[in-house]
């Protein structure tokens, strides 16, 4: 609770009969300004809380009252130029001793991550530990600048980006293995001025990280190697165990929000291949809202996605990353995001998070994953004894 404090001052007498003035001035503005409220709102003040009530902490908030529900503008329309930010979205960003740990070992082995390049707003609880105290850090493989232009997305683009680092895949082994993490997931910028995407280098990531902890849980948010299924049976065949790579929007949408070279049924290609050449695969896959989809389309998504098998999904708000961005559409409510999730459930994904703040790479998910990741593998060795 905030503490309330009073401070008395001496001032000289001419301040103080400019002070009395505004105090009446502004006294007077409350009193016109009441005049003017409806009745409705009149007794709305008349049931809310008292002064007292504030300075002794005793404010309980009514789910029923109309007085704590959000009543801004939530979709934009002609004449808005952006909309304003609802409370729900509203976080601090937590910073301990993980956070700064994380922070410390990335600059010294030069390596990238996704959290910092694309200003997640979860960065500080999934490098804090958050609620189940597993520190999380999506590393970004291939550089820290990409070769497609992608209009939600604040990554560096350049056609042609520096060569990647060969000592990479190893220093990035090294670091996982010092933070002793039990769950990492590895991600990568587009590289389409490499021959095979960069898909060596992220597997060789892979397989470097499970010769130093083979107990580590590992997944991979890959580019869709535009097109090549041979690099997507690369990274599938490296020993990760959660492939994920993102459809981002409807299929409507793709050619407005995504680079000319992504598109919808080439992402559905990619996860699709990545279960066929590896069937125990987890396959993973993440849809942002508030970009102008319709419900609808949102759910003939998930059902293309099931359709194809994928396990997991997840579903969050699209948040303007700078102003040379794509603007936010809408901005949708919490209750809608647990109708997504539930719609999710009845489809038969084995996960569906669903929230404002989700990501793709996203904390709780990661949890519930290794709850699924060390069941299948019980169910595995429990087949074969």
């Amino acid at each position: 609770m905030a503490m309330l404090h009073t401070f008395r001052f001496l001032l000289p007498h001419n301040v103080k009969k400019s002070i009395s003035g505004c105090i009446c001035m502004c006294q007077s503005s409350h009193r016109q300004h009441y005049a003017t409220l409806s009745p409705e709102q009149r007794e709305k003040i008349a049931k809310g809380p008292s002064l007292g009530d504030f300075i002794s902490g005793d404010v309980q908030e009514n789910p029923d009252s109309n007085m704590f529900k959000y009543e801004g503008v939530l979709k934009r329309e002609k004449g808005i130029k952006r909309l304003r930010l609802p409370p729900w979205l509203k976080t601090e960003i937590p910073m301990g001793k993980n956070y700064n740990t994380l922070k410390e070992t990335l600059r010294g082995l030069n390596l990238h991550t996704v959290c910092e390049e694309a200003k997640c707003p979860n960065i500080g609880e999934c490098w804090g530990g958050g609620e189940h105290q597993t520190a999380t850090a999506t590393i970004m493989l291939l550089g820290d600048t990409c070769t497609r232009g992608c209009r939600f997305c604040s990554v560096k683009t350049a056609r042609k980006p520096p060569l990647p680092d060969p000592n990479e895949p190893v220093n990035t082994a090294t670091a996982i293995a010092a933070w002793g993490l039990d769950y990492v997931v590895l991600t990568s910028v587009d590289r389409d001025d490499l021959p095979d995407g960069g898909s060596h280098h992220f597997a060789e990531t892979v397989i470097e990280l499970k010769k130093r902890n083979s107990a580590i849980l590992v997944e991979c948010l890959t580019p869709d190697f535009r097109g090549d299924m041979e690099a997507v049976a690369t990274i599938a065949t490296s020993g990760l165990d959660v492939f994920a790579h993102n459809i981002e929007t409807v299929n409507r949408l793709q050619s407005f929000v995504r680079d000319p070279r992504a598109n919808y049924k080439q992402t559905l290609s990619v996860l699709q291949h990545a279960k066929k050449v590896k069937p125990d695969l987890v396959t993973k896959t993440s849809i942002m809202l508030g970009l102008g989809e319709a419900d609808e389309e949102i759910f003939q998504t998930m059902k293309d996605l099931r359709a194809i098998d994928v396990d997991c999904i997840t579903l969050g708000q699209y948040m303007q990353p700078t102003k040379r961005h794509l603007k936010v559409s809408e901005y949708v409510t919490p209750e809608k995001f647990n109708y997504w999730e539930q719609v999710g459930n009845k489809l038969g994904f084995a996960y569906t998070a669903s929230g404002p703040l989700v990501r793709s790479s996203y904390k709780a998910g990661e949890f519930f994953l290794k709850k699924i990741l060390d069941n299948r593998k019980q169910k595995k060795e429990e087949g074969t004894s």
